[in-house]
């Protein structure tokens, strides 16, 4: 019996022989009509496909979630995160490499959408959509600009917007399918790498038949997170999407090498037809809720509530005997009334409301100095914290998630009692933001953030994105400069 060879010739043979059999299987579809169409959508999709008015709405989502980007840049998690990216993702010699958001340092493609996405989701005022009680744009934002950048096109506007769009119609249906199909509730993270494999794969110039591949190795790889241990025990963790969008970068580069990895059943399974039959059609986009305050939404009806009573009365803090909360069940879990750190803030329901009742009481928007160390070190927001009381509400329970509501009930040491009840929260395609406010937050964010001074320039780049005028700034210049 011959000696086998383990040496450069076979290795070499076993390239040439997955060549010829991606080669082979590249004009094949994936066995599935659905899957197929998305992969058309995907790859095929154009901006001038794109509604106007969902283009629109696609700028200012951008607009909006660099501007938590750049809050979240001066936080401990991104600086961590950050720096970990630098130490242990760096691009190999020859290999292609993106900056850091609001950082600069050049590491891998996958390390700069996960320090990226941890650095947005480090401020809790992202984008995100009920139905998948979670955050598309978080995740997808800074995998889309780190393949821009790695495939040298990061002042390609068009494909930025198209890019951005896609993401959000395949993340929010990646999302309702995922939940859908297991029992229990994951993070983010989990679905976006799937949707973030798909539209990374698209900007690489991948074929289908790996679009696919990638698709089904994202959704393999992407984190478990369940969503609600983070709830119960706040942490930098939060909303995995860091990870999540890591994890759909890496596939796209495991499945560009040859590694195989489809189906992504979630794409796939025909029990899920509803939710991606109107694909190209009904553009899920426009569906993103805003958040006018940097907590997670399901504490913000209560703060809606608040803020109602407090336009009508004006109520001393020390004039409050108790606040009750009547809410949902998830809404309830995240009680945590006297956090220790911003991540415990920012998923919390006590908090936030006694903070909120501060800040009109001081003349000054709720706004990420709430969820600082600054504001956490105030024994006064602590006091009234302790006197809340939170109980669960079934009707409210049994309309989540479509919609979150809770009521809020304030007695006064006179005995007075004031009520208000939020049905429809400010920020949710019902209740919509205008651009106007949400260039107001994004002004608001930028003030407090590190880069204060770059608040005029990006907001032209991203308002005027794939216009054509000529004249816009081009993004990268901005958020990647270190000045």
């Amino acid at each position: 019996m011959p000696a086998l060879n383990y040496g450069q010739d076979n290795r070499q043979m076993g390239s040439r022989a997955m060549d010829d059999i991606t080669q082979s299987q590249s004009d094949k579809m994936t066995g599935s009509a659905q899957a197929d169409s998305v992969l058309a959508f995907l790859s095929k999709t154009s901006l001038h496909d794109i509604p106007e008015d969902v283009r629109e709405h696609g700028r200012y989502l951008l607009l909006d979630l660099l501007g938590v980007a750049a809050a979240g840049s001066g936080t401990q998690t991104a600086q961590i995160i950050s720096d970990f990216a630098v130490s242990t993702m760096a691009a190999g010699p020859h290999s292609p490499s993106a900056p850091i958001l609001f950082d600069g340092r050049a590491v891998s493609p996958a390390g700069a959408a996960l320090a990226g996405g941890m650095m947005i989701d480090s401020i809790d005022a992202h984008d995100g959509h009920k139905l998948v009680k979670g955050h598309v744009g978080c995740a997808l934002l800074p995998s889309v600009l780190a393949a821009l950048a790695a495939k040298r096109r990061i002042a390609d506007d068009e494909e930025l917007l198209t890019a951005l769009i896609i993401g959000y119609e395949l993340g929010v249906r990646c999302g309702m399918s995922l939940h859908a199909s297991v029992s229990d509730y994951h993070t983010s993270g989990a679905w976006m790498a799937v949707a973030i494999a798909g539209v990374v794969g698209r900007i690489y110039g991948l074929p289908q038949y790996q679009i696919w591949q990638a698709m089904g190795i994202a959704e393999y790889h992407g984190p478990r997170s369940q969503m609600m241990r983070v709830i119960d025990h706040a942490s930098m963790l939060k909303d995995g999407s860091g990870w999540g969008a890591m994890a759909g970068v890496s596939a796209v580069e495991l499945a560009k090498a040859g590694f195989t990895g489809a189906p992504a059943i979630t794409i796939s399974d025909e029990a899920l037809s509803d939710i991606w039959s109107d694909l190209g059609s009904c553009w899920r986009t426009t569906e993103q809720y805003i958040k006018l305050w940097p907590v997670c939404r399901w504490a913000q009806p209560a703060m809606q509530a608040v803020f109602e009573i407090l336009s009508r009365t004006t109520v001393a803090p020390d004039q409050i005997e108790q606040i009750e909360i009547a809410t949902f069940h998830e809404s309830l879990r995240l009680a945590s009334p006297h956090p220790k750190t911003g991540d415990e803030a920012q998923y919390s329901i006590c908090w936030p409301v006694a903070a909120a009742v501060y800040a009109v009481y001081e003349g000054r928007s709720f706004g990420a100095w709430d969820v600082s160390e600054a504001a956490l070190a105030r024994a006064d927001i602590h006091g009234l914290s302790a006197r809340i009381s939170l109980t669960e509400d079934q009707a409210f329970n049994a309309v989540f998630p479509a919609k979150r509501q809770s009521r809020v009930t304030i007695t006064l040491t006179s005995g007075e009692c004031l009520q208000a009840t939020t049905l429809d929260t400010k920020g949710d395609p019902e209740t919509p933001v205008s651009y106007e406010e949400m260039t107001r937050k994004f002004q608001a964010f930028l003030a407090e953030s590190p880069h204060q001074g770059k608040s005029v320039a990006l907001q032209m780049a991203c308002l005027s994105l794939a216009q054509n005028s000529g004249q816009s700034p081009v993004i990268a210049e901005i958020i990647y400069s270190t000045t």
